[in-house]
C-alpha cells in the first residue's frame, strides 16, 4: 500500500469501525483526576494558586474521596504540591533552563524512538496510533480550555505511545519521568499550538504507516524544534 493510500485511510472519517465499538462509562476516579489534570494544563488552575478541596466538592458534586486520590496522582506526576499546614496548590511553571533542558531531552530521545517505532510496529499498532492522532484533530465543543487541555493529554499520551512502541523501554520511562508535555503545554492557552502540532503530527504519521524509520525520525525532530519554537517566546514573558 503507498503511503498516499495509507495517508488516506487515516484520514478517513467514515465510523463504520467505531459504531462497532461499545463505549464504555470512565470510571469517576479517572474522571475527576482528567477534570483536574485539564484544568491544570490549561491554566484554568493558575501556577502556584490554591487548590481548596471544599471547593472542588461543589464543583464537581463529588466526595472528597475522588478529589484527594486525583490530587495524590497529581502530586506524584509534579503538577500539584501539597506544602504541611497550607494544603495543596499548582505548581510554578518550570523555569527556562528546565525548559531548554526538557527539549533538549526529546531531541535526543524521540526522534530514535519514532523511527524504531515505524521500523517494528504491529499494523494494529499503528491502527491504534492513527485513532489516536485523529481523535486529536477532531474538533471540540464546549469549554475552549478544558478542550485545549484533553488535548494536551491527548498528545502526551500519544508520544508515550510511539516510545512503548519502539521497544526501548529504558527510553519510555525516560521521556515519562520528563512529562514535558503536561508542563508545557500549561504556558499558554493558544489554539495555533493545536493546530500547528496537528499539521505535523499528520507528516509524522504518514511516515509510521509507511513504516519508514529514517522519515519518521525527521519528523519527530522537526516537530519537537518546531514546538521549542512556538514556547520559547513564553518563557520570554515570565523572566
Amino acid at each position: 500500500m503507498s503511503s498516499e493510500s495509507r495517508a488516506s485511510r487515516y484520514y478517513d472519517t467514515e465510523p463504520a469501525r467505531a459504531s462497532r465499538t461499545v463505549v464504555r462509562p470512565t470510571p469517576l476516579g479517572t474522571a475527576v483526576y482528567e477534570t483536574l489534570l485539564a484544568q491544570l494544563i490549561s491554566l484554568k488552575i493558575a501556577p502556584g494558586s490554591r487548590i481548596a478541596v471544599d471547593a472542588l466538592v461543589r464543583e464537581l458534586g463529588v466526595s472528597q474521596t475522588p478529589i484527594r486520590a486525583a490530587l495524590i496522582r497529581l502530586e506524584a506526576e509534579g503538577l500539584v504540591v501539597n506544602t504541611h499546614n497550607v494544603g495543596y496548590s499548582a505548581a510554578p511553571m518550570p523555569s527556562r533552563d528546565r525548559f531548554e533542558q526538557i527539549y533538549d531531552m526529546r531531541l535526543l530521545i524521540e526522534p530514535h524512538t519514532a523511527m524504531r517505532a515505524a521500523q517494528r510496529m504491529s499494523a494494529a499498532s499503528r491502527e491504534d496510533l492513527a485513532n489516536m492522532a485523529r481523535a486529536m484533530a477532531a474538533p471540540e465543543e464546549g469549554d475552549a480550555k478544558l478542550a485545549y487541555g484533553k488535548f494536551a493529554m491527548q498528545d502526551a499520551r500519544f508520544h508515550a505511545r510511539i516510545a512503548i512502541e519502539s521497544g526501548n523501554l529504558l527510553a519510555a520511562e525516560a521521556l515519562d519521568r520528563l512529562y514535558a508535555h503536561m508542563h508545557l503545554f500549561r504556558l499558554r492557552f493558544h489554539s495555533g499550538v493545536k493546530d500547528d502540532a496537528i499539521q505535523e503530527h499528520e507528516t509524522l504519521m504518514q511516515a509510521l504507516l509507511a513504516g519508514d524509520g529514517d522519515a519518521a525520525g525527521r519528523a519527530m525532530t522537526e516537530h519537537i524544534e518546531r514546538s521549542r519554537e512556538r514556547m520559547a517566546p513564553y518563557f520570554d514573558l515570565l523572566d
